[in-house]
């Protein structure tokens, strides 16, 4: 009986926590008092890595997916073993790709961040954080609730995506996107495992080795001097949307988590940003009605306070000038029956009469 009610009670407790931990508006992030709106920046995005340093023959390819504004959807024909749990705002797809071919590949879906209180109970939550960042202008989003393996709490290693959002007047934020779309996935390098392939064909007696050549062996190495050298750094890519990082890191209270880091440079992270919608505002008749909307309320509430202190009115001798009022409806009635009577009425004909 005791497990019926540990479910129960997760699912009250999760029900009553603050939705700022649980999601966050992504046309409205604060952070210092400063505002951002990242609306143009939803919709699945997704950006690539490959891991080279595995071993000698295999690598790992992975493919994170990632909306701001919305729970990531999984596509029609995507086995849901190969993709991450509902509630996922950032999940990683992890594929170790034999070089050589002799192996088939292994798929699996790593949870990064989102809100999962259905099966992981109440902590394993979204709960967003927001500063600006130091170095240069924009705001830096932190996003938490993932694990790996998802359903073990003690195995797990929690996950995190760090996202920068930096102030880039030139770029819309869409420049080089992909959008998710799991057949585009590994078609590029599909074909370099398949040249990879052949070559090992032609050299088979020489086993792997021979296969991987002088060749392979130099981009093995620039692979891992780039890695070492550029610790830290992001990709050297055109595209907005830039892929810097997915390691080991330490939080204040050193606990260590798998800590996903990417760049996006876009317009929209700068302080003088435009409107996503184009820059519409409410115009000066919108704010006109406004005003004599609050006018002709102080109006009224200042003078039946006067009369009521003053006169000791009561009911409709509250209101300043009552009888006008009282009268209003009279008039619309008056107005309304001439505009009739006017519209009725044959129109006199001038000129000459017919004969």
């Amino acid at each position: 009986m005791y497990p019926p009610r540990t479910s129960h009670l997760l699912l009250a407790l999760s029900a009553i926590l603050p939705s700022s931990l649980a999601a966050f508006a992504c046309n409205d992030i604060l952070a210092k008092g400063q505002h951002f709106n990242f609306e143009k920046l939803g919709g699945p995005r997704v950006v690539h890595w490959t891991d080279s340093l595995v071993s000698e023959d295999m690598e790992a390819r992975w493919n994170f997916t990632l909306d701001v504004c919305n729970i990531l959807k999984r596509d029609k024909g995507v086995d849901p073993k190969n993709w991450c749990h509902d509630g996922a705002r950032v999940c990683g797809v992890r594929t170790f790709h034999d070089i050589y071919g002799d192996e088939n590949d292994t798929i699996s879906a790593v949870d990064i961040a989102g809100t999962y209180t259905m099966k992981n109970g109440p902590k394993a939550i979204l709960d967003p954080k927001f500063e600006l960042l130091q170095d240069s202008e924009g705001v830096q989003v932190e996003l938490h609730g993932g694990r790996h393996p998802f359903d073990s709490s003690k195995e797990g290693v929690k996950q995190r995506a760090i996202i920068d959002f930096v102030c880039d007047r030139e770029r819309e934020g869409d420049e080089g996107a992909e959008k998710d779309n799991n057949e585009h996935a590994e078609d590029p390098k599909k074909d370099e495992g398949d040249d990879k392939g052949d070559d090992k064909g032609d050299g088979k007696g020489d086993g792997k080795g021979g296969g991987k050549g002088e060749d392979g062996d130099k981009k093995e190495e620039k692979k891992l001097s780039r890695r070492e050298g550029e610790k830290g750094k992001c990709e050297d890519s055109d595209a907005s949307l830039r892929f810097c990082g997915y390691e080991d890191e330490k939080t204040d209270k050193d606990a260590k988590v798998k800590t996903l880091r990417l760049e996006w440079r876009t317009k929209y992270a700068c302080k003088d940003a435009p409107a996503p919608d184009g820059g519409s505002h409410w115009g000066f008749f919108t704010w006109f009605i406004i005003i004599l909307f609050l006018a002709t309320a102080t109006y009224l509430i200042f003078g039946s306070w006067l009369n009521y202190n003053r006169y000791g009115a009561r009911g409709w001798d509250l209101l300043p000038h009552g009888d006008a009022i009282r009268d209003i409806p009279y008039m619309v009635k008056d107005l309304g029956r001439k505009v009739v009577n006017v519209v009725q009425s044959p129109g006199s004909r001038g000129g000459y009469s017919a004969v």
